[in-house]
């Protein structure tokens, strides 16, 4: 099975692009609370989105769904919450949650309005997931490798998806009936790991969904996309279906094989950045 993709923007022409070529959601992001303090270091984009977007994204959507990220649960969220499914959210999600009760309060608050994913991206949220997996009103569970990296003190994004945590959490999320994914891709053959090393280990873990790189249709300032970037666009999605047919033909002894390559090009990009640190320090 193919799996789903998010794109992550708040341009309605880079939407309905998306869209176009088979995006399966379209990512409003109006998380902001705590996240320069926890990412300003790294070179990832923080979102400037507002919920205005969410009413500019929904008005062009005709097929895909629209996922907004709220902030964590705050004095605010539920006119947020409210806020975001007057606008036209399909789906909300919750992301670094650390209690069972933060859960629960958002789950209170959507009301089995619209479908409710949570982001698991701290380790207590990763501590306290059986009980999180005890509550009715959960869709789906995605896995954030950034915060979640961080959240351990680790060096590199795909740590945990090398060292065993991952596969730990998705092996419980599997065994409670939810759907779940992981972390986002780069292009094929682009990126310090390329998408054809991480995208085997969504079919071996049974991941369902997965982000897309912003860098498939980066537009900065502009309002229009350009013919080269629609192509661009088109060509890096084909690419990555073309890539996941091949895989269903690959025997399961492939798959680990693959694993073991990523584990050592994930700890030789680790070291490389600790070395860094240790020069910098």
């Amino acid at each position: 099975m193919s799996l789903a993709f998010m794109y992550i923007t708040n341009q309605p022409e880079v939407a309905q692009l998306a869209e176009q070529n088979g995006v399966d959601l379209i990512f409003v992001d109006l998380e902001l609370n705590g996240k320069e303090e926890r990412q300003g270091h790294l070179d990832t984009v923080i979102s400037r989105h507002s919920m205005h977007d969410v009413s500019r994204i929904r008005s062009v959507l005709k097929h895909a769904m629209l996922l907004v990220r709220i902030n964590p649960i705050h004095a605010g969220s539920r006119f947020e919450i409210n806020e975001a499914i007057f606008r036209g959210a399909d789906i909300l999600m919750l992301p670094y949650y650390k209690t069972v009760a933060e859960v629960e309060t958002f789950i209170d608050m959507v009301g089995g309005r619209v479908k409710v994913c949570l982001l698991c991206e701290t380790k207590e949220a990763v501590a306290c997931m059986p009980d999180v997996l005890r509550l009715h009103g959960i869709d789906s569970i995605h896995i954030g490798l950034n915060d979640l990296h961080l959240s351990y003190g680790q060096a590199f994004l795909f740590e945990p998806l090398t060292n065993g945590l991952v596969e730990a959490i998705v092996t419980q999320i599997r065994d409670a009936g939810i759907p779940y994914g992981f972390g986002g891709i780069a292009r094929i053959g682009e990126g310090r790991v390329p998408a054809e090393r991480i995208i085997p280990e969504h079919v071996r873990l049974g991941s369902s969904c997965v982000i897309l790189s912003r860098s498939f249709c980066h537009i900065g300032n502009a309002t229009k996309v350009s013919s080269q970037q629609a192509q661009s666009f088109q060509e890096g999605v084909w690419r990555i279906r073309a890539y996941e047919q091949q895989l269903e033909t690959m025997p399961v002894e492939w798959f680990e094989q693959n694993r073991l390559r990523l584990v050592d090009e994930v700890q030789a990009i680790t070291s490389e950045i600790q070395q860094q640190k240790g020069m910098l320090s």
